[in-house]
């Protein structure tokens, strides 16, 4: 009998699942079964620092994908290995055991992935890959020189011309046979790996969860998304990036939520819809990049010049950021945030990126391990793509010579401190212009010299660990090693 299975990746769903429907497609064609499978490889997890509460968030989504499958006759197994490696003689011993006779999958784009998928082809594994993650192939988004775009304004340009020149339509939900009892699905094991599990339990499960969230968000907010997705105490952001991290939902179905209720989004620059849009091709621009660049997947600078940066990389400063206990209140309430939440609001990312990178001259290398570790929504290509516009370094990055200036950011999106106070509890009693401007509450504090200060003495907060114009200055300095020639 000639089977097909389905192997799941970072795309735990059945809607718009294109390498799903031709393995059911497969199996009706020769009258067969489809067997479905998930890897377990905590050890090639830990290697590309993947969150536990990430893990933890895949984990209740295969449970619900198993649900999904067994209602269409698709058995689902879990199986635990090691790391990569171990893939292809569990393959092997399941083909022959089970009668598979071809093996549908999605491509990904990260190098380490496509390293795996080549050996398993090359092994003479019947292994059919299926580029399904962004709206176009790797490789098909190319200027006139057919060449990847090194800047996003003319590959956004190009991106929409093509979507706008096509039907964009996801495909309905896979469908193949009569329903068969729930498998049981064995729990992930990796506690051996990673000390202690993290939950998710405050995002919801399921492709119904995360189809309702787009449609709310898209009906209800995404015209108003342009003029508030900066302020963090605001409920203004579709928080969709975990469900498109794990696959939950695809870039072609947010673009068609987008297309249905603003149709002109792709040729009107106008249209309410054009900063969000802007983020899916954000999204499909740093994964086509990741493709195009294999060395984006190896922690190297996308500018060489990034190379002669004589990073200060200070143990101690690093852990004060890492821990929200830099004294700058909006970059401790951004990591604080981060630390009990498994997320970060996107203008904070941005915030404490530029302070780690320039007020602190850290390797922008250190700052994108920490976060890939703790972000329900880790992905390497976002996570790279945003560390290196930060530092200056990447495609088509922020200026070396811009430095945020933490106060403004803070006066300007958190100006009444709302969001500061939920994460600084220490400086909820401060005058406001303090929270903004630490500075001028030591300058008020005859117990300076202490290095903290509190109203409350069982409550401390530290001082500003750099001084905002020196370290801008110092930056721009040492930074300049990016400045062209």
């Amino acid at each position: 009998m000639q089977n097909s299975l389905i192997w799941f990746r970072q795309d735990l769903r059945i809607h718009d699942h294109p390498a799903l429907v031709a393995a059911c497609d497969y199996a009706k064609q020769h009258n067969s079964r489809v067997y479905a499978v998930y890897f377990v490889t905590p050890k090639q997890w830990k290697l590309h620092d993947v969150a536990a509460i990430q893990i933890d968030f895949i984990e209740r989504h295969i449970q619900a994908l198993s649900t999904q499958l067994a209602a269409i006759g698709i058995p689902l197994q879990v199986v635990n290995l090691a790391d990569f490696d171990d893939i292809l003689p569990w393959l092997n011993h399941y083909c022959a055991k089970q009668d598979i006779e071809a093996i549908f999958a999605a491509v990904e784009p990260e190098f380490n992935e496509r390293q795996r998928d080549k050996k398993l082809i090359e092994a003479k594994l019947p292994l059919t890959l299926i580029e399904q993650d962004c709206l176009f192939p790797y490789g098909s988004v190319l200027n006139q020189s057919g060449q990847m775009y090194k800047v996003f304004t003319p590959f956004s340009k190009e991106w929409k011309k093509q979507a706008a020149s096509k039907a964009i339509t996801p495909l309905k939900a896979a469908t193949f046979d009569k329903p068969i009892s729930e498998p049981s699905i064995d729990a992930f094991v990796y506690d051996h790996v990673y000390q202690n599990k993290v939950s998710s339990e405050h995002w919801p499960v399921g492709e119904d969860a995360a189809r309702k969230r787009l449609k709310d968000f898209a009906e209800f907010l995404m015209a108003d998304y342009g003029a508030k997705r900066d302020f963090p105490a605001l409920d203004a952001t579709s928080k969709l990036s975990p469900y498109l991290a794990i696959g939950v939902l695809s870039a072609r179905q947010c673009v068609t939520a987008i297309l249905f209720y603003f149709p002109d989004a792709l040729i009107n620059d106008a249209s309410p819809a054009k900063t969000w849009l802007n983020e899916i091709i954000w999204r499909e621009f740093y994964r086509h990049l990741l493709v195009a660049f294999e060395h984006l997947s190896k922690a190297q600078n996308f500018n060489p010049l990034g190379q002669a940066i004589a990073w200060r990389n200070n143990q101690h400063e690093f852990e004060q950021w890492c821990q929200g206990q830099t004294g700058y209140p909006i970059v401790d309430a951004a990591m604080r945030q981060l630390n009990q939440t498994g997320w970060m609001h996107n203008r904070l990312r941005m915030v404490v990126a530029s302070f780690l990178t320039k007020h602190l001259l850290i390797d922008w290398r250190w700052g994108e391990q920490y976060f890939r570790q703790q972000l329900i929504d880790g992905d390497l290509a976002a996570n790279n793509g945003g560390w290196q516009w930060s530092a200056g370094t990447g495609c088509d990055a922020q200026p070396y010579f811009r430095v945020f200036n933490p106060m403004t950011q803070s006066s300007k999106f958190d100006a009444d401190a709302h969001f500061i106070k939920q994460y600084v509890p220490e400086v909820a009693n401060w005058p406001i212009k303090h929270i903004h401007q630490p500075h001028l509450h030591w300058q008020s504090n005859n117990d300076a010299s202490t290095g903290l200060f509190s109203q409350n003495e069982s409550i401390l907060y530290p001082k500003p660990i750099v001084e905002h114009s020196a370290a801008r200055l110092r930056a721009i300095e040492v930074l300049s090693a990016l400045k062209k020639s």
